[in-house]
């Protein structure tokens, strides 16, 4: 596997065997390299990839070549760590600031990490982010988790000016049609699977949100959907839909789920991130639809929807948690509505 830089390693333990863990950015070319590997895994539980701990996978990933992080470094990630679990921050967040941490004290490992410098930071962001071409969202990750760390941990500032930074890249939301969305909403006899969908649509939730609902959070006399502690901490509600609510009722009487609004095969645990996922693969087979569709794309049609059909902006806003009015705007871009009342000179030919 080339590129090896691309990837983190480590050696442990998972389920009582010897695994090797892997860790790589948001990436669909580099997650689909990882399960490539004959036995890749998905741990839920830890978030992480991970195959058998065998000498051919050793031999594979070249591992006797791979550093690890000196005992310096490690004691410094679990600081940020605790600093940040201790600030509240997601679990998410977590893991991904650690982790970048992680990658730029592995590419420093010579150096004592109270010799850093600006200068240190610059070398890294030109011959480790940039020579491997990582994305400019993990590459601002990863500069925004060293910025904290030596803001609150080392006590000191760099001066990030100096470090070559992205734009953002402005790309516009994946948006379905209502046809698409109906259908993929229809494709499941399973009242459970149908139910998930229909909510994240209907809501335009996140995979997170639908995952964290409890029976108590779907208010009926008020016809609403209570969504707490969701991204930035923010709690907030949705309208909910009579047909959902109905849709509900009937999946309510088959599960009677105790926890959480949906649960996996035990009873009171959590549905997986992956498991949903699946959901929604089977569904664009059934109905034959060959875009790239995730479980965002169902948030952002709800959304585009809502505008097709007059709602205000800032309703849309609210509804969908987000914090600036910027982000909302974007639909405007991929929503229709104005478009089709623009006759092209071509039709005047």
């Amino acid at each position: 596997m080339e590129a090896l830089e691309r990837f983190n390693f480590k050696p442990g333990t998972h389920c009582r065997q010897k695994v090797i863990f892997i860790q790589c950015e948001k990436d669909q070319e580099l997650i689909k390299r990882i399960k490539a590997v004959e036995g890749t895994r998905w741990s839920t539980r830890k978030k992480v990839w991970y195959i058998p701990d065998t000498p051919v996978n050793r031999k594979l990933f070249n591992l006797e070549q791979i550093k690890h992080v000196s005992k310096e470094a490690e004691a410094e990630l679990l600081k940020f760590r605790a600093h940040l679990l201790s600030r509240r921050y997601s679990g998410n967040t977590v893991k991904t600031y650690t982790d970048a941490l992680r990658s730029f004290l592995l590419f420093m490992n010579e150096k004592e990490i109270s010799t850093i410098t600006n200068e240190d930071l610059i070398y890294y962001n030109t011959h480790y982010i940039l020579k491997n071409n990582l994305s400019s969202s993990y590459q601002n990750q990863i500069v925004n988790a060293i910025k904290l760390y030596f803001k609150t941990i080392q006590q000191k500032s760099l001066d990030l000016d100096k470090v070559y930074r992205p734009r953002r890249e402005k790309n516009l939301p994946n948006v379905l049609s209502k046809e698409e969305v109906k259908a993929i909403l229809e494709a499941h006899h399973n009242i459970k699977h149908k139910a998930m969908l229909s909510l994240i649509y209907s809501c335009g939730l996140r995979r997170s949100e639908l995952l964290n609902l409890r029976p108590a959070d779907i208010d009926s006399k008020r016809n609403i959907v209570i969504i707490k502690q969701s991204k930035g901490k923010k709690d907030r509600i949705t309208p909910l839909s009579p047909k959902i609510l109905e849709l509900l009722r009937n999946y309510y009487k088959v599960y009677r789920p105790v926890n959480f609004l949906f649960e996996g095969q035990e009873p009171g645990s959590q549905y997986s991130e992956q498991s949903l996922q699946k959901v929604l693969k089977t569904a664009l087979e059934k109905t034959k639809i060959n875009k790239p569709v995730t479980l965002h794309w169902l948030r952002h049609s709800y959304a585009t929807h809502l505008l097709e059909s007059g709602t205000d902006l800032r309703y849309i806003q609210e509804l969908l948690g987000h914090n600036s009015s910027r982000t909302t705007e974007l639909y405007t871009h991929v929503s229709t509505k104005s478009l089709q009342q623009i006759r092209s000179p071509f039709d005047d030919l």
